[in-house]
């Protein structure tokens, strides 16, 4: 069988019912013609595999079928089933995905702020590079901790919470370049550990972490996660696998972009406890531990659901009737 000529002749069948199945309503003529073109089309799709089992055109076919099928079977969910399944599978399951990684920069990033923090406040060279001594003292006792409570709550929460956003958002989104994200990452960690090691030079080593440690713990693996995001991105790209190319990018950014939209969530919580319980008049003790009880509901969702969803099969990406037909590889 020539499979040009077919198309030829039947490409006009195959446009009508992919034109119904995306119609929102149809009348009981048009879901008769539906249904006549679905089997026809069905018959076509084993007509072709007969021939050639897996090529582009049996693949476009069988997800045509796919989305025609839903029209008279009431297989799509409805928009509240689709938002449960997001927090409950997709979310946590892209969440898991990237819990090995997420701690491997965790472990970087606190080795670089450790490598600052130990020189800035051993090294009285550096202090003085870096400012007068009156300068360092206003910081140490006042701007450091003026910093969490100069504004109102509400809307240092939500400066806070815009601001890391919008962070982990580019690193996921600039990951592909591969040298975004460590740059974003060591640019902070450099500047944590130069901060640590003022405040310790100045024994405030105290007050340091009891403001930092709070909201820190959940904003920074936050920033951990998206780092871990984009740099997954990067390596789809130069090791795809048996995948071509495109198609391994193209389905880790459509997996893993769902980690940003889910870290906007999570950074909105750390955002409320750095504005609502670090700069509070609780003890240090009960801040740390609220901040410490928030980074383990992160890891107990990520971990239990996520696992849960990954051993079943699950997957972060977009279902082959949203995504598209994937061109068989060898």
């Amino acid at each position: 069988m020539d499979l040009d000529a077919f198309t030829i002749v039947h490409r006009e069948e195959w446009a009508r019912l992919k034109e119904l199945a995306a119609r929102r309503r149809l009348s009981g003529v048009e879901a008769d013609e539906l249904l006549k073109l679905y089997q026809s089309t069905s018959t076509h799709l084993s007509m072709i595999r007969s021939v050639a089992p897996e090529n582009a055109l049996s693949a476009s076919l069988s997800t045509l079928l796919a989305r025609a099928r839903t029209r008279f079977t009431g297989a799509r969910s409805n928009a509240l089933e689709d938002f449960a399944a997001f927090f409950v599978v997709t979310l946590p399951v892209a969440f898991y995905r990237l819990r090995w990684l997420t701690v491997s920069i965790a472990v970087a990033f606190l080795l670089v702020a450790l490598f600052y923090g130990v020189w800035v406040a051993n090294t009285p060279e550096v202090l003085k590079a870096m400012g007068s001594d009156a300068d360092f003292r206003r910081y140490v006792d006042q701007e450091f901790v003026n910093y969490y409570s100069e504004n109102p709550a509400a809307s240092f929460a939500g400066q806070v919470w815009t601001n890391n956003a919008w962070v982990a958002a580019r690193e996921v989104a600039f990951g592909i370049t591969g040298l975004f994200v460590p740059a974003v990452l060591y640019e902070n960690a450099s500047s944590l550990g130069t901060s640590a090691g003022v405040m310790f030079a100045y024994d405030r080593g105290d007050v340091f972490f009891s403001y930092i440690l709070p909201h820190g713990m959940m904003e920074m693996t936050a920033i951990f996660i998206a780092g871990a995001a984009g740099l997954k991105i990067f390596w789809a790209w130069i090791s795809p696998g048996p995948r071509r190319r495109s198609e391994a990018l193209a389905i880790e950014a459509r997996s893993l972009i769902t980690a940003a939209i889910g870290l906007a969530l999570v950074l909105l919580i750390s955002g409320m406890v750095e504005g609502f319980v670090t700069p509070s008049s609780l003890p240090v003790w009960l801040k740390i531990t609220i901040g410490a009880l928030v980074l383990a509901a992160y890891w107990s969702y990520a971990l239990i659901l996520g696992g849960r969803a990954a051993k079943a099969g699950y997957s972060a990406d977009l279902k082959e009737e949203d995504s598209g037909a994937r061109v068989p590889t060898v």
